[in-house]
């Protein structure tokens, strides 16, 4: 046996996890068994207090038993995505606040979105995307042509595998035989020099098929929406990558169920499997636990870069 000295913040769960014993019952179970009376462990660990700790081959002994709360079947479900026939809209709620030692911007966009399942196509599956009734709190005219901008492109089509992920996001081929006169409307409804600018930029991006299926990947709500939630679960755990922040930073993320005691819904929690002062990362996904689909999203983060620090609050929730 190992004798360990209690550090602040240390936790049966903590320590378990470092020795790699699955169940941390049995680390309080071994100590009190082998501890004099006055060191014996009732609830919370004590900073500075001994801890004995299992060897090797107990630590397998105690594993092999397999009865770890995380190996419970209903914390390493299989979620399904069963979206045929799926028609739902969603209320979406973006918020982003930058702050510097000088200065605090904020903003708030809403909208609504429509998502269509149409078919299946081999081994994928073919959705429309429709984001319609904006409001963005700043009012202002380059806000209103990007929102328009949007809304002339309806419908997106995202093609996803199996699990939901993302394999590509185009546009119909309608819109792309009719997008020289949308962007003459464009032009007639925003005639401003620097609409002319954001318009040709908008060309660009919309006529090359590759360019556009990158942005759109990294739209807030098609990143967040179409995440890789359903990634297999072992030991009460799924992993999985999301990006954050105008630069798009990668954070890698774990994800477990909330609770096990869950029927015609469950939850998901995110977190980062590591982070610091520089980032954080939370999110709350709500399924549907016979299809998979998606209801509701609660995600927030936060990036220090270049003195700069900046918020992002999304949130989504299913229209009945």
């Amino acid at each position: 046996m190992i004798v360990h000295f209690i550090l602040s913040g240390e936790t049966l769960e903590s320590i378990s996890e470092e020795i790699q014993l699955e169940n941390p019952e049995y680390l309080k179970e071994f100590h009190n068994k082998h501890c004099a009376r006055e060191d014996f462990i009732y609830d919370n660990l004590i900073p500075r207090k001994k801890l004995l700790i299992p060897d090797i081959d107990k630590i397998s002994e105690y594993n092999s038993r397999n009865d770890a709360y995380f190996k419970n079947p209903r914390l390493n479900p299989v979620l399904p995505f069963r979206p045929e026939n799926f028609s739902k809209i969603y209320a979406v709620t973006n918020k982003e606040i930058e702050e510097n030692l000088l200065d605090r911007q904020q903003n708030t966009l809403t909208y609504t979105v429509s998502v269509k399942w149409i078919r299946n196509e081999d081994d994928s599956h073919i959705f429309h995307l429709f984001k319609n009734n904006f409001s963005d709190e700043q009012g202002s005219m380059m806000a209103d042509l990007a929102s328009e901008s949007v809304r002339s492109l309806n419908p997106l089509e995202i093609k996803t595998d199996r699990k939901g992920n993302i394999i590509n996001v185009s546009l119909t081929q309608h819109t792309m035989d009719q997008f020289k006169k949308i962007k003459e409307r464009l032009n007639d409804l925003f005639p401003d020099q620097y609409a002319k600018i954001y318009l040709d930029e908008f060309e660009f991006a919309i006529l090359n098929k590759e360019i556009f299926a990158e942005r759109m990947r990294e739209d807030v709500f098609i990143k967040n929406y179409f995440a890789s939630l359903r990634n297999t679960f072992i030991n009460g755990k799924s992993y999985l990558q999301q990006s954050i922040g105008e630069e798009n930073t990668p954070v890698d993320l774990q994800q477990k169920i909330a609770n096990a005691d869950y029927d015609e819904e469950i939850i998901l929690l995110q977190t980062p499997i590591s982070s610091g002062s520089e980032m954080s990362f939370s999110g709350k996904y709500t399924l549907n636990t016979h299809t998979g689909m998606v209801k509701n999203i609660d995600i927030q983060h936060s990036i220090f870069q270049f003195g700069v620090k900046n918020f992002s609050f999304f949130t989504l929730a299913e229209l009945v």
